[in-house]
């Protein structure tokens, strides 16, 4: 009972603080957090809501990466609260750099989140008409994609630095693309890997082409022969039960976006503190040359790796 009673007190005191402390406390928090503190009480909706404390929440250069922006964006957002600027930059992103980058918030962290442009990316051949060509999809977030036309060397290559990004934080990189319903030739593995300061980090064997098309045409990627079996033994078995989170883990093929493009992992790096680094991500299918068309590129997003909660 005389712990219950000094908590309530104890609670009773907090309640009792100026705004600006509880402010100065709940910015120590998350943007999650103060969230769900405004739900408290109205003096705890007042502090939680404040510009001090969101301030904290977005990135120390937000205003400058919105000065980056276009089409009068900037006049737009000065008339925002700085909750209401943090949720903006995390519902919509922001077009910067002349329309070649996307940025935006992720919404739990505040972490800084970017896409690279098609055009934005070094694609082999990409400027000769025969093998590529450049048009606009209204799905997209960009004026133009990159669409494939028909080649057998595939390169798709972009860089970014470091410190346009969160410091000290996971980050993982995509290629974001859609395939036409006429694609072919995606039936070889592609090399995925990414480098940070000309040291490779991560390479990875991924497919382009949806799990369900292989399905539909019977393609099988190959297993790792285990000691004890025989060739003829080593055909999946439709028993065989994969645990969800190792399955998405492990599985070379893209994954299907709300957005209604794919993306595929290319890399994991870490944003080391008080660095600017050039990170290089990159798609390469130069081995088997085998014609290959139907890809249409949007570009390679950058983005906080998921916490599980």
């Amino acid at each position: 009972m005389a712990q219950c009673e000094g908590e309530l007190l104890c609670f009773s005191c907090f309640y009792a603080l100026p705004e600006g402390c509880i402010a100065a406390v709940i910015s120590l928090t998350s943007p999650r957090d103060a969230c769900r503190m405004a739900a408290v009480s109205r003096v705890f909706r007042s502090a939680a809501d404040s510009d001090s404390v969101w301030e904290g929440f977005l990135p120390s250069d937000y205003q400058d990466i919105i000065a980056r922006s276009e089409d009068g964006v900037p006049a737009l957002l000065d008339s925002l609260s700085k909750k209401q600027l943090y949720h903006r930059l995390a519902d919509r992103p922001l077009l910067i750099d002349g329309g070649t980058k996307s940025f935006w918030l992720d919404k739990l962290s505040g972490k800084k989140c970017c896409m690279i442009a098609a055009r934005n990316l070094t694609i082999i051949w990409s400027n000769t008409p025969r093998y590529w060509k450049w048009t606009s999809m209204p799905e997209s977030r960009f004026p133009e994609v990159a669409e494939l036309i028909s080649v057998c060397w595939l390169e798709i290559r972009g860089k970014l630095k470091t410190s346009s990004l969160s410091l000290g934080t996971n980050y993982v990189a995509y290629l974001i693309f859609k395939m036409t319903e006429d694609a072919r030739g995606f039936y070889n593995s592609v090399d995925a890997s990414l480098e940070i300061a000309g040291r490779r980090t991560e390479k990875r064997t991924v497919y382009l082409e949806p799990n369900k098309t292989r399905r539909r045409y019977q393609i099988m990627r190959r297993l790792p022969l285990r000691f004890g079996h025989n060739r003829r033994n080593l055909q999946p078995s439709p028993q065989l039960s994969i645990p969800r989170e190792e399955e998405e883990e492990e599985d070379p093929h893209p994954k299907q976006r709300s957005d209604g493009w794919l993306e595929m992992k290319i890399g994991e790096f870490f944003t080391q503190k008080e660095d600017d680094a050039e990170v290089e991500m990159s798609m390469l299918e130069t081995k088997a040359l085998n014609w290959k068309g139907g890809l249409i590129v949007e570009g390679i997003e950058i983005r906080p790796k998921a916490i599980s909660l």
